[in-house]
């Protein structure tokens, strides 16, 4: 039987730690196993156990304080995870080769990782030699993204992770429980965006006249790819929190010994889920 895997993504402080937290307590709910590897090297903490954590293996700090080396914290994160790739038969000796497995990989937040280094590539391709399905869970803080040259950024980074890893992705929106009433209402277009509204709705901010060429293009590349779409995560809402769990599970086919079955219409979840009006037409796209 093969196994599955959620490579969770993501710039630092989107919420990577708490989205596995919070997928454990929902797994336990819905009596599923899943385990968690914590593949960040400079993680300080997390409130939940690890079936393998990297710095067992190597850590970030122990880089920096070489003598020889002389790394900074970016540069001694890629040198941990470069030493990391040349030691996957660690890694395999960790997991084992137990069927049916379901685990979640808490990776770091260091965004050259998922753009233009070969590393996390090169996992994901190891991955799938053993058997693992593996779906790409790229998160972004909702906060961060309700203005639109920074929800721009976020696209690109999703869509750079998407296209250099190749695998099924799940992009989503955290801490929306964070957001204020106002924010909430304002973070709909954002799910779904229309770059050239969106583009439009700036024009009056944007004075130069290159820039709002260079702006165009980008909006072009997005809507050319036409790949990224978000789903909402609010902590506190069991039911969001299992359709973006129908989501993954559906792009890595688990259980299909069972009956498949693809991702729940917002139609037909009840009437006081919380971001209904929100998740209207993004969940079946």
């Amino acid at each position: 039987m093969p196994r599955y895997a959620q490579l969770v993504m993501g710039p630092a402080g989107s919420g990577k730690s708490t989205y596995c937290s919070t997928m454990i307590q929902h797994f336990e709910s819905l009596s599923r196993s899943v385990q968690v590897v914590n593949l960040d090297p400079a993680a300080e903490h997390f409130d939940y156990p690890v079936m393998a954590d990297i710095r067992e293996l190597i850590q970030v700090d122990d880089v920096m304080e070489d003598e020889s080396l002389r790394f900074g914290p970016n540069g001694g994160l890629v040198f941990c995870m470069e030493y990391f790739a040349n030691n996957f038969d660690w890694l395999e000796e960790t997991l084992g080769h137990v069927e049916d497995d379901y685990i979640l990989f808490d990776c770091p937040g260091q965004i050259e990782l998922y753009t233009h280094l070969p590393v996390m590539r090169q996992l994901v391709e190891q991955l799938q030699q053993w058997e693992f399905r593996v779906c790409g869970v790229f998160l972004v803080d909702s906060q961060f993204m309700v203005e639109s040259f920074k929800f721009i950024s976020g696209v690109m980074a999703a869509l750079s992770a998407m296209v250099s890893l190749e695998i099924p992705q799940v992009n989503i929106m955290t801490k929306m429980d964070l957001l204020n009433p106002k924010a909430k209402k304002e973070i709909e277009k954002y799910l779904d965006p229309d770059m050239y509204t969106m583009m439009e709705d700036n024009s009056d901010t944007i004075r130069s006249i290159k820039f709002k060429k260079l702006t165009k293009a980008i909006c072009d590349l997005i809507d050319d790819y036409s790949m990224v779409r978000f789903l909402p995560f609010d902590r506190t809402d069991e039911e969001g929190i299992n359709i973006v769990l129908q989501h993954i599970d559906f792009s890595i086919q688990y259980g299909e010994d069972l009956e498949v079955k693809e991702p729940k219409d917002v139609d037909e979840e009840p009437a006081n889920l919380n971001y209904d009006e929100i998740f209207q037409d993004k969940v079946s796209s």
